[in-house]
């Protein structure tokens, strides 16, 4: 029970460290106001900011990028009033519940971030039409179910991976968030540093996260394991390469925003209630096929029942003749691929910067936990409930809230069934 209590604390400050770190850096040399546009998922170029003063003095007017972002940098802190124009947006856009103005106070050497959530309009003629606004409800309920599903497959990915990792080795790897945004940085230096059209960049970028894997389990924590390093020291060892690979990430891709050559804007098509970007139901079918397949090799394969019983026991699997030590360099090869392959979904579904990583790897965690440490199927239905509960639950929250809604129903569903919806009952002493 001790040693419970330790590793749980050391989970629990390991996490808390990880996250604030970096969000004290990104704002160190800034004092301003910023912020990002996005319509269902997809940047909103070219919208008009106007700041001012609180007693309306103009201090500057700008549009947003092709990444959707803005930034105006203040000379002085104090409260700043930020309007959105929008006759500006597209024209199927709106601001979520018609206030189009912020006031925001600015601190010295801190930025603030403005949130405008934008929404579709409704079809012509349906609002007024609309007795009892259900059906915009319902409306907006399907849209957000689907990028519900869209996210959910995306942290599938990224924990498929961690999961796997954690039940043949038992470590919880704080870095793995950087594997995902490895892969989608090496996508975008293949695709815009090399000129490559991103789908080989993608299968490149995939294999070297791969190879990036074995080698870093070959090398490293493997070396870890044959001195008996513990699981608790390993997981704050990792910790640190996160915090390394994090500023490696800053030095070498920089700190700003930005995105795929091909991709990048595409129109929306309408589906029943749903519209999206082409590109995220291909997407959806790349992310499916990879986990259908991962499940079916864990199923079917030699090497996916090895690596099974080596999760299971593995002092009891090497007694029968499978190689632990391969099994292991083999899940840390995939875990990076698939790593590496949902960075470069995340990068298309918004745009890439060096803590992207970062930015889900709460949800990342909240998904295995959720689904059962070290189980992959576990993985994937605990990281499908958190994703649509993300983007449903902005329903009845405010956006910037959502996230939180996740770690409700994850301490929710723990306390009623501790080892995850997946997991299996351990019996302790």
């Amino acid at each position: 029970m001790r040693r419970a209590v330790i590793a749980f604390t050391a989970f629990l400050g390991g996490l808390v460290f990880l996250l604030a770190v970096p969000a004290q850096a990104s704002t160190a040399d800034c004092q301003g106001l910023r912020g990002t546009l996005k319509l269902q998922g997809q940047p909103v170029n070219g919208a008009k900011i106007a700041v001012t003063t609180e007693s309306g003095q103009p201090v500057k007017e700008v549009t947003s990028n092709t990444q959707g972002t803005w930034d105006v940098q203040v000379d002085k802190p104090g409260k700043y009033k930020v309007t959105l124009d929008v006759s500006s947006l597209p024209k199927n856009a709106e601001v979520r519940g018609g206030n189009n103005v912020r006031t925001l106070t600015v601190f010295e050497g801190n930025c603030s971030a403005v949130l405008f959530a934008l929404q579709p309009k409704g079809a012509p003629g349906q609002q007024q039409a609309d007795t009892g606004g259900e059906t915009t409800f319902w409306e907006q309920a399907a849209q957000l179910t689907f990028e519900g599903l869209n996210l959910g497959l995306i942290i599938a990915l990224a924990a498929l991976g961690l999961s796997l990792i954690y039940g043949t080795t038992g470590l919880t790897n704080f870095a793995h968030g950087e594997l995902v945004t490895l892969g989608a940085i090496l996508a975008y230096a293949f695709n815009v540093g090399f000129g490559l059209h991103l789908i080989p960049a993608a299968l490149i970028a995939v294999v070297l996260a791969g190879i990036l894997g074995y080698f870093q389990d070959r090398f490293f924590w493997g070396q870890l394991r044959r001195r008996g390093t513990g699981t608790i020291a390993m997981m704050i060892i990792s910790i640190g390469v996160a915090l390394l690979l994090r500023y490696v990430f800053l030095i070498f891709f920089g700190g700003q925003n930005e995105a795929y050559a091909q991709y990048t804007a595409q129109p929306g098509i309408e589906v029943g209630p749903i519209t999206a970007a082409p590109k995220n139901f291909v997407a959806m079918g790349i992310e499916l096929v990879v986990l259908v397949i991962v499940g079916l090799a864990l199923l079917r394969t030699r090497t996916g029942k090895a690596a099974r019983a080596v999760a299971d026991n593995p002092a009891l699997a090497a007694s029968s003749g499978i190689n632990v030590d391969r099994v292991i360099r083999i899940i840390w090869t995939a875990g990076g691929a698939i790593a590496g392959l949902a960075g470069i979904m995340l990068g298309l579904s918004q745009s890439l910067k060096y803590t992207m990583g970062q930015d889900v790897l709460l949800l990342i965690f909240a998904g295995v936990t959720l689904g059962g440490l070290g189980t992959a199927f576990g993985a994937l239905v605990g990281s499908l409930v958190v994703g649509l509960f993300v983007q449903v639950s902005t329903l009845w929250v405010p956006p910037e809230l959502k996230s939180v809604g996740a770690l409700v129903v994850l301490i929710i569903v723990l306390l009623i069934r501790p080892q995850g919806i997946l997991g299996r009952r351990e019996r302790i002493g």
